[in-house]
């Protein structure tokens, strides 16, 4: 069943990818690449500030709660993986001239999690965790890099066919959406159900929360001079926010005997998606 979410959900994110490649041009990502301490504050927010607070909340999980250890080590393993590339789509539909630079953040992230994740995990948890390195820069070039630049081609050389699927895609783009978020719970949901569930579901809550909170509030203090710091704030908080949850089920399902440990990452697959675009909600309403 979980190599079947993977097959099919990574076309979706795929997709996802190629929307914002037809709605964006070369100039904005070379620009983004002009911004290298945003792109390094993104970087910080994804190996730092959300590895200390799923370090945080795994250690709560089982001193203050009583969970089980294999609980903690969940979560703090969805605090070590790269950023999620639906982060990406939620800063194009609430700003969309930072959503190259999203993508190269969370592009960073990605292709760096290939050692720094087992590094982190080796630190947090104690197991250390081999990953698929071809299989991981595969991915990369599969979801990310490829339907990005397909989308950039159409625009650049066939804008009249780009013109005329463009009003096509912001609808196809919300239901795939809705898949992404719809398929991981219907899948888990006897994880979320589980005599843990209630507790888990809570922590995992205010660990996203958290997260996305921090991501903005930081980016506040540190680019508070910056003549788009609002939309960059906005940005930072879906790079914090935002992980890629299956990667951390995916690991968790091949490394640990234990099954608890899976519960965390499937959870998080949800909630996370669901508070993310929440926010997309709340802020583009704001802006209106």
């Amino acid at each position: 069943m979980l190599l079947d979410l993977i097959r099919y959900y990574a076309p979706a994110l795929g997709f996802l990818m190629f929307a914002v490649g037809v709605n964006s041009s070369e100039k904005e990502f070379l620009e983004a690449f002009k911004r290298p301490a945003a792109i390094f504050a993104g970087y910080v927010g994804q190996f730092v500030v959300k590895p200390i607070l799923g370090y945080i909340f795994g250690i709560i999980s089982v001193t203050v709660f009583g969970l089980p250890t294999s609980i903690g080590a969940g979560i703090m393993l969805v605090s070590c993986v790269s950023g999620a590339q639906l982060s990406n789509y939620a800063t194009f539909l609430t700003d969309p001239p930072l959503a190259p630079l999203s993508i190269v953040m969370t592009s960073l992230s990605t292709a760096t999690a290939v050692v720094v994740t087992p590094l982190l995990s080796l630190l947090l948890i104690g197991k250390r965790l081999p990953v698929d390195v071809k299989g991981m820069v595969s991915s990369i070039l599969q979801i990310v890099v490829a339907p990005i630049v397909g989308g950039l081609l159409l625009n650049r050389f066939f804008p009249r066919f780009s013109n005329a699927i463009r009003p096509f895609l912001p609808p196809l783009s919300v239901l795939v959406t809705a898949c992404c978020v719809g398929a991981p719970l219907a899948i888990n949901m006897e994880s979320v159900m589980s005599p843990f569930g209630v507790t888990i579901l809570s922590l995992i809550i205010a660990f996203h929360l958290s997260a996305f909170v921090a991501g903005y509030i930081l980016t506040g203090f540190t680019f508070r001079k910056a003549h788009d710091v609002k939309a960059l704030q906005r940005t930072l908080s879906f790079e914090t926010g935002m992980q890629s949850s299956l990667l951390a089920l995916a690991l968790a399902n091949r490394f640990f005997q234990d099954p608890l440990v899976s519960v965390p990452p499937a959870i998080s697959t949800v909630i996370m998606s669901l508070m993310g675009f929440s926010l997309v909600m709340l802020w583009a309403k704001k802006k209106e």
